[in-house]
């Protein structure tokens, strides 16, 4: 018996999420049925982060103890024969059998895509946000967030009285082609961050919010917080537009 690191890609178009959520199809309870077919008598795999419905991954880390005899190429090959076409294994690698992918991560990295259009786009939109009126310049926008900081006003603590303050290793927005796409790498995120991030962005972009709240929602007095909170439009990105691009780890492949 070892223990398994693979790397997942996905269209997350057609999964109710990541993690498994009863007889719902998602992406782990596709991968523990493809598993199944090769001999894994397991319980249930670890993933190394919850991707909402929707959600997009290119990088999302899983591990799985499985008795396998034949070999690391053998096991990518087995996997991907079983899976559906909207979900691949891009890698297999050995584990040490402490390893677990969620809580070994050192730092996540996921991108966003947006671009503004007046008219429906359905091809472009299955993978990015479309937004009208068009946003001015966001790239100003994205210093605000490296640092350590008290996120609360822009996610939720995924325990249960879990703490809101992240560490963000960096963040961009780049403009090519008509499309804008937001870069950010932290060491964890709180439940729907992203999102929310990206739609506070856009606000301001559109001109329906200052950047000058965004800053004081990550004050350290909470009475400050609260109050910049309470001026930033609510809501959220699209989950269409959202990839999970890497998931970082020490001394591992």
């Amino acid at each position: 018996m070892a223990r398994y690191q693979i790397i997942l890609a996905y269209d997350g178009t057609g999964f109710y999420g990541s993690q498994r959520q009863g007889r719902t199809r998602t992406v782990q309870s596709e991968l523990e049925k493809a598993l199944g077919r090769i001999g894994w008598t397991g319980k249930s795999i670890l993933l190394a982060g919850r991707t909402d419905t929707g959600v997009h991954a290119s990088g999302q880390v899983a591990a799985f103890d499985l008795d396998w005899g034949h070999g690391l190429d053998a096991l990518h090959k087995a996997l991907n024969a079983s899976l559906p076409s909207d979900l691949a294994v891009r890698r297999v690698d050995l584990a040490p059998a402490s390893f677990h992918p969620r809580f070994c991560a050192t730092s996540r990295r996921y991108r966003y895509r947006v671009f503004c259009l007046d008219v429906r786009d359905p091809l472009r939109e299955r993978y990015a946000w479309r937004v009208w009126p068009i946003v001015a310049d966001l790239s100003p926008l994205a210093a605000i967030w490296p640092g350590t900081h008290d996120f609360a006003a822009f996610g939720s603590p995924t325990t249960p009285k879990g703490s809101t303050v992240r560490t963000v290793k960096s963040a961009e927005w780049r403009l090519n082609g008509g499309e804008w796409t937001f870069e950010i790498e932290a060491d964890a995120f709180l439940y729907r961050m992203v999102r929310r991030l990206v739609y506070a962005q856009v606000a301001v972009g559109q001109g329906r919010s200052a950047a000058e709240d965004l800053t004081l929602a990550l004050e350290s007095s909470a009475e400050v917080r609260e109050a910049a909170k309470k001026r930033i439009p609510a809501g959220l990105a699209l989950p269409n537009g959202l990839t999970l691009v890497e998931v970082q780890y020490d001394n591992l492949a």
